[in-house]
């Protein structure tokens, strides 16, 4: 937790913008580590794709391109807004978040079960993907903006219901996992914030008590609150009862894995992710197929620079100027280390399936646009630090 002497928002001036000395003053180890992971990701998912689409075997890392594109453009974006500017438009920003979710429950087509996306013409847009930063910028701004109370039980109580709403919507979609990524990102702020270790550990008991409710004591009762698949998915402990069925995309998850050996099996010889035998091999279990195609040694790189966006997304916090920047940056380093952690751990049977894409990778559009801006967000942050004009 991070102490500072005012939490009150900054006036907003205009200043003269020293354009190279702001560029000089952005964190480019962390600039490189994502250029690298996005880079080895469009290369992987070429591999990966190539026998997907008979005919156009770069259709799906084209659209991937197209996605970093984007994103890369509204990362110029971020970069140039200062973060006082979403604390001072938290409130429209917590508003967008709510009605980017309300909307995908009559604009939104089914799909394997869920309403998450919605038809752009021929694109996807995914608003819980957004609504992660959106979640962050306006809980950050509710937290900083009563720093000076956060011992009181019920602002943390105030908190956690306006956190409360939009998780609730995801998990209505249902989407399980990017609720538990809203969750994390929600543990992270009010850590960060400052609230008191009592305080924390009686939310964490309380989210351990009612996941444990959900999954087991209220079935045990008849009384099902998760869709019979997402039980199916969360009981990771017992794949043998089941192999073909209910376990078996992480049955051949794990085989693909293990397949890989160190050096992996090459595009052709993935013989899991080739003939089909790993379902969803382009998304959740994109990293079981990068595995199989690459081995131990390529999935290792890949997990090296993770560790090296986290590290630099950690120090972003220890700069931030103030209470709303480092409470942003928790949040987003977080919510970003959680879904590695699971998306990972599911596809190696250490964590259950529950859809969470690995950041940069996985196909989808939204996910990459969100995690590139998101990185402009925390790159804003750090240029806007303690550190001032020096470089570090």
């Amino acid at each position: 937790m991070i102490d500072y002497a005012s939490s009150r928002p900054r006036p907003l001036v205009r200043d003269h913008v020293d354009v190279f000395g702001f560029v000089r003053r952005l964190d480019w180890i962390l600039m490189l580590a994502v250029g690298g992971i996005v880079a080895y990701g469009l290369w992987a998912v070429a591999g990966i794709t190539r026998f997907d689409v008979e005919g156009d075997e770069n259709y799906y890392v084209v659209r991937q391109a197209i996605a970093v594109g984007l994103g890369f453009a509204v990362f110029l974006v971020a970069l140039v807004i200062d973060p006082d500017r979403y604390r001072r438009a938290q409130q429209p920003i917590y508003v967008a978040s709510l009605l980017g979710m309300l909307l995908v429950f009559p604009l939104a087509d089914t799909t394997r079960g869920s309403k998450r996306w919605i038809e752009l013409g021929p694109f996807q847009f995914q608003p819980s993907e957004f609504g992660k930063l959106l979640f962050v910028l306006a809980l950050a701004g509710f937290l900083a903006d009563r720093a000076r109370r956060l011992h009181e039980p019920r602002v943390v109580l105030q908190a956690i219901g306006l956190a409360a709403i939009p998780i609730a919507l995801v998990f209505k979609q249902p989407d399980l996992g990017t609720a538990l990524v809203y969750g994390a990102a929600l543990v992270a702020c009010l850590f960060i914030a400052g609230i008191r270790w009592l305080h924390l550990g009686l939310l964490v008991g309380t989210v351990a008590l009612l996941a444990s409710s959900v999954v087991w004591f209220l079935p045990s009762a008849g009384i099902e609150v998760l869709e019979p698949y997402q039980t199916a998915r969360l009981n990771f402990t017992n794949l043998e009862e089941d192999p073909g069925g209910t376990a078996y995309n992480q049955t051949q998850s794990i085989t693909a894995v293990g397949s890989g050996g160190l050096e992996g099996r090459g595009v052709e010889g993935a013989t899991q992710t080739r003939l089909d035998y790993l379902p969803e091999h382009h998304t959740d279990f994109v990293f079981a197929a990068l595995a199989e195609q690459r081995g131990f040694f390529g999935a290792a790189l890949l997990l090296a620079l993770y560790l090296l966006v986290v590290w630099r997304g950690l120090r972003v916090i220890t700069v931030a100027r103030d209470a709303y920047s480092a409470i942003v940056a928790g949040g987003i380093v977080v919510a970003f280390l959680f879904q590695i952690f699971v998306n990972v751990g599911m596809t190696m049977g250490v964590a259950p399936v529950t859809g969470i894409p690995l950041p940069f990778v996985t196909v989808g559009g939204s996910s990459m646009v969100m995690n590139i801006v998101a990185v402009g967000v925390l790159q804003a942050i750090y240029a806007r630090g303690h550190h001032g004009r020096r470089r570090r």
